[in-house]
């Protein structure tokens, strides 16, 4: 099943007239997403980012932050400096990590404005107004997603898709864990494990936007700044070049036409990407992918 799956993701490719012009990398759940090894700050990991965001000439980069992880926590807002002192953008993502599926549309925007006194702060312009939705999830009622959306478009914002998304965020608890316990080999297969999920996702994704579009995107791709970050990212910023994708600005990437289309549907309980929401409107089948190891890794390195 598995190897009829990859041949499908190449004969989508092949049919086409190309592949996506780029990728843009964005992370969210700043300043920090899961556990910490022991002796690790969270200001340490930023700045571990930042040199290798500069080192690998990634273009501005997207944070989407959660101001209230900042109460009482001097290692949250030294992070967010060091963010922002390296030229890295930040955006709104709500104050809460608010789950727009479980509260009410004015609820939501409560949370969402409440986050923007640090986002001022942290950026002397007005290019922090991008909102990424908590959890992918964009509101459970038509009537729910669209009051946010028009109260967005009153406020000057946009909204920061996904187009790209494997779950990143699985694996920085657990590696947390295993260079606790200095466990080479857990984190060897870690590595391995991460970068296998992430490319066949990556093709899955690329297939789904041929299916939809009828041709390449630009896509955005959902990372989490955590534990792992600064160790898999070389290898996956190699990944996404040996299969052709260059990387650019989120601002580059929604200039494509693909990110006026505006599914104007509930989104499922599980959340999703741009593709996954047209996906469901259109009742497109989805291409087969490997299941994610949730239990491997909440196992791993306990």
């Amino acid at each position: 099943m598995r190897a009829l799956s990859i041949v499908f993701l190449a004969l989508v490719f092949v049919a086409g007239s190309g592949f996506a012009q780029g990728v843009a990398v964005t992370f969210d759940d700043l300043p920090l997403n899961g556990e910490l090894p022991p002796g690790v700050s969270r200001a340490q990991i930023a700045k571990d980012v930042v040199a290798l965001l500069k080192q690998r000439h990634v273009p501005q980069v997207f944070g989407f932050v959660n101001a209230g992880r900042l109460e009482n926590n001097a290692d949250g807002a030294e992070a967010l400096k060091v963010w922002v002192a390296a030229g890295e953008r930040v955006g709104n993502h709500t104050y809460s990590h608010l789950d727009l599926h479980q509260n009410t549309a004015e609820a939501f925007e409560r949370d969402l404005s409440q986050n923007e006194p640090v986002l001022e702060l942290l950026s002397d312009k007005a290019d922090w107004r991008w909102l990424r939705y908590p959890f992918l999830r964009e509101g459970d009622t038509v009537e729910k997603r669209r009051a946010v959306r028009s109260y967005l478009h009153e406020h000057g914002y946009k909204i920061a898709e996904v187009t790209m998304d494997y779950e990143d965020y699985l694996w920085n608890t657990a590696y947390a864990h295993c260079a606790a316990k200095q466990d080479q080999r857990s984190m060897e297969w870690l590595t391995t494990n991460y970068l296998s999920i992430a490319s066949d996702y990556i093709d899955g994704d690329r297939a789904m936007a041929r299916l939809i579009y009828g041709h390449d995107i630009n896509h955005i791709l959902l990372l989490h700044l955590g534990a792992f970050s600064s160790a898999i990212l070389p290898q996956l910023f190699d990944l996404l070049r040996q299969k052709g994708l260059r990387l650019i600005t989120l601002e580059e990437a929604e200039s494509d036409s693909a990110y006026q289309v505006d599914p104007d549907a509930a989104t499922s309980r599980f959340g999703g990407s741009l593709l996954e929401q047209l996906m469901d409107a259109k009742k497109i089948p989805y291409p087969k992918l490997p299941p994610k190891p949730y239990k491997e890794l909440a196992s791993i390195c306990r």
